[in-house]
């Protein structure tokens, strides 16, 4: 066998093991969630606030017919708030809870690209200690010499949120 037919075999091998992740921007800080999880990116609609409903979800949109509930992740992960720019768009995720799964909406300040990362470049979310929960946390990708911080959407909201916002929907 050739050297180049071995280093297309591996380069294969590699790309079947990849992960497509949608990368986005919140202040100076790049995350990733599963392409698998992405339903659309929506421009930054008016969003509707419901009640009585915590801080970081901040309301719900219509989209075609359906309610989503909308979190501002800023807000969830206790960033500053920031001003909506032409950038800040929603991504549209689905979210697993026991019993099927649910739409959510989330403010990011910027979509940037879809990125493959193999296995080698994604390491465990880091331990702090027992004070900080980091559970929501899927790993760290590197990319181009940067780092992606890769969410766990399914293990970001408590089962008694997401059926908040479920019921404000």
């Amino acid at each position: 066998m050739s050297e180049a037919t071995v280093e297309a075999q591996t380069a294969k091998a590699q790309t079947a093991e990849a992960v497509q992740y949608l990368t986005f921007r919140l202040g100076g800080e790049v995350f990733g969630l599963a392409i698998e999880k992405v339903r659309e990116v929506l421009d930054y609609p008016a969003v509707t606030r419901v009640p009585r409903m915590p801080e970081f979800m901040q309301g719900v949109i219509n989209l075609r017919g359906s309610v989503v509930p909308v979190v501002d992740l800023r807000m969830r992960f206790g960033m500053r708030g920031a001003e909506r720019t032409v950038n800040t768009c929603i991504i549209i995720a689905e979210v697993a809870v026991d019993d099927g799964g649910t739409v959510v909406g989330l403010i990011a300040d910027a979509v940037e690209e879809v990125v493959a990362l193999d296995a080698g470049s994604v390491k465990p979310a880091p331990r702090i200690g027992n004070a900080l929960d980091t559970s929501f946390i899927g790993g760290i990708g590197s990319h181009h010499e940067r780092f992606i911080t890769l969410l766990a959407i399914d293990r970001l909201f408590t089962h008694q949120e997401i059926d908040a916002a479920s019921s404000a929907a």
